[in-house]
Formats: C-alpha cells, structure tokens, sequence
C-alpha cells in the first residue's frame, strides 16, 4: 500500500525530470504562484509566514549542529557560506538595533551566534574534515558587487546615509550568500543527508520569507513598498527575495526527488548550481 501510494508521485517526478531545462522553469513558477495562492488563503496573517520562516531556518540550523556534534565532520558544508551567513547577519543586527530593535533583533543574535559558532567548529575542530579543496567559490564575487550595489540602491529613509547603504549591503549578501555551498555539493555532486536537509531547509526558509513579502505587498495594496521609500529600493528587496528562492529551487527539486526514490543520498546531475 505504501509503495502504492508513492506511485503516482513518482510518475509526476519522473515525468518532471524528462522535460527540458526551460520547461521545468516554467513549471516551478507556476507551482510557486499556486503555492502562494494556497498560502494567502490558508494563512490569514501573513506576518506568520516570516516567523515559519525562522522556525525552518531555525530547524536547518538544528539539523547542521546535530551533523558537527554527532557526526564529528564537516565534510559537504561550506565555510565560505558560513561567513557571507555571519556577514549579513551581523550586519542586519547592527541595523536592526539602530533602525527597528524588535523580536528581529533577538532572532538575529541567535541566529549569528550558531552560525559563528559553525564557523569555529569547521575551521578549528573539525578542520581535517573541511573540503577545502571543492570550497572554491570566491566569495568577492559575492561582497564587492553587494557594496557596489548597495552605494547605489539603497533605502530612501530619513535615516543615516551609512546605515541605510548597510542594510542594503545585508539585503543583497543575503541573497546570494548560499551560492558557495551549492557550488561545493556541485563540485562533489554527491551530496550526504545531513547537509541536504540542511539545505533544503533554507529553501524552504526562503521560498516562506519571499511568500511574507509577496503577500504582504498584496494585502497593502502596494502601500508596503510606499513606506520603504521610492526609487528602485523597494522593488529591489522583493527581487533579492525572489533571487534567494530560486537559487536554491532547482536544489529542492532534486531532494524531493531523491526523497522520494528512498536515496539516503543526494547526486546533483552537472549543471544544476
């Protein structure tokens, strides 16, 4: 009965997996509207969806320390994520103390202090594991394109010119600050349970934190973006949350794959990051 179930699952994947890059394209953007359909319905304040996007972050993080503990390696993580992770955040926290000083705050010290501490834990503790070898991403791609950017763009508040261009730089570091783990698990192509989860979690993390956003300019009726000022800001924030969502799509899609294959690990085909 259960291998029952799962059949007409896996003709859906199967049948996803045959069709051509752009095609897939085309059919993850129409799930990801259907999905924020379904969630504007189901969910009735939508400031929710951010903090669920906490909790599967949060729920990522748990499974990451669970994998450096227990596991004793840090074999699959990359430390190059780690540190665009402490940089964004560390930033956004000095923003937020100066800008907001609200329960954002203290998800954020939380969140910097695990990822500090993940950062320790590879590269002293469990160094001998580290691929740094397949760590390549030269996270200055990422950093003086972010700076450059945020010069630019930034929000138009009455607020210190310094910190405005700040939360802009913490606003596009974060988007793409996972780039270097997925080049990693695509430079090894096989990518162990523990770290897929993890990554998949900040998919999920991602695609509920753009949700937030998405609906919220909805059910403001455009006023949301108003309020964050004019100029090319507020449109950039909701782009660098639709950028972060679909960086890790194509990932999320070979994991529900392989988790329904029954495969304890992940292989990413070339091509995928």
């Amino acid at each position: 009965m259960g291998a029952g179930s799962k059949r007409p699952i896996n003709t859906v994947v199967g049948w996803v997996t045959r069709q051509p890059p752009k095609v897939r394209a085309c059919l993850c953007v129409v799930v990801s509207i259907a999905a924020l359909v379904f969630l504007g319905l189901v969910v009735h304040n939508h400031d929710n969806l951010f903090v669920a996007a906490e909790a599967a972050h949060a729920v990522g993080i748990s499974v990451l320390i669970y994998k450096l503990v227990k596991e004793r390696t840090c074999a699959g993580l990359s430390l190059k994520s780690q540190y665009l992770t402490a940089l964004f955040l560390a930033v956004r926290l000095y923003c937020s103390f100066i800008l907001e000083n609200d329960i954002h705050t203290v998800l954020d010290t939380a969140t910097l202090a695990t990822t500090l501490w993940v950062i320790y834990m590879i590269q002293y503790k469990l160094k001998s594991s580290y691929m740094e070898d397949k760590d390549n991403f030269a996270i200055y791609y990422v950093i003086v394109p972010s700076v450059l950017l945020a010069v630019v763009v930034h929000p138009s508040t009455a607020h210190f010119i310094f910190n405005r261009i700040f939360w802009a730089f913490c606003v596009y570091v974060e988007a793409v600050s996972v780039l270097p783990q997925l080049r990693l698990m695509q430079n090894t192509q096989i990518v162990e349970s523990f770290t897929a989860h993890y990554v998949f979690a900040l998919g999920v993390a991602r695609f509920l934190s753009c949700a937030h956003w998405v609906l919220k300019v909805v059910d403001t009726r455009g006023g949301l973006l108003t309020a964050m000022g004019h100029g090319l800001w507020p449109p950039m924030v909701l782009i660098a949350e639709i950028v972060q969502t679909f960086i890790l799509a194509d990932f999320c899609y070979y994991y529900v794959k392989s988790v329904f294959g029954g495969q304890l690990v992940l292989r990413l085909p070339s091509g995928v990051v």
